[in-house]
């Protein structure tokens, strides 16, 4: 696989589908609009989460301090498919407040998003997602991917 040089600010996503949680690592994300307020995530047509967000139509981005490093890793690098990654990876788990969805206690903000749209682009599928709750709950460094196994941190 090519590797894209970054940085780029690492996020958890959550989902549920059929009573499953899941937890995916990502990097490729943003902003794409005020009004309404739209936020994208591109995720693998491979990976795990793409069916369960694709077939729930909700997601929940999770924003994180870089001091939980070790536990995005470990989501970044197992399949939920095989791996309870709440269990395994030591997040807390909280309802969201207006979508079926887990977030992740220890995030310093969330987006909860209901997709209204997906396009797809080669190999991934950008999930375009109306953010119909938000909060941040704290402040902190984030962490940034620059590539392979390569990151950085902001200063606050």
């Amino acid at each position: 696989m090519p590797e894209i040089d970054g940085p780029r600010q690492v996020i958890l996503v959550t989902c549920r589908h059929r009573g499953k949680d899941n937890i995916i690592t990502l990097a490729w994300h943003m902003p794409t609009s005020f009004d309404p307020r739209l936020y994208a995530i591109s995720i693998g047509k491979t990976r795990f989460s793409h069916d369960m967000i694709r077939d729930s139509g909700n997601f929940c981005v999770n924003f994180m301090p870089a001091e939980q490093k070790k536990g995005m890793e470990h989501c970044g690098s197992v399949s939920g498919r095989n791996a309870d990654k709440f269990e395994h990876s030591g997040f807390g788990k909280e309802e969201c407040g207006k979508i079926d969805c887990p977030r992740i206690k220890q995030a310093i903000g969330f987006l909860e998003c209901e997709v209204v749209d997906s396009v797809e682009t080669g190999d991934h599928t950008v999930f375009i997602g109306k953010v119909v709750h938000s909060k941040t709950k704290g402040s902190g460094k984030r962490l940034y991917h620059i590539t392979g196994n390569r990151y950085a941190t902001s200063s606050d």
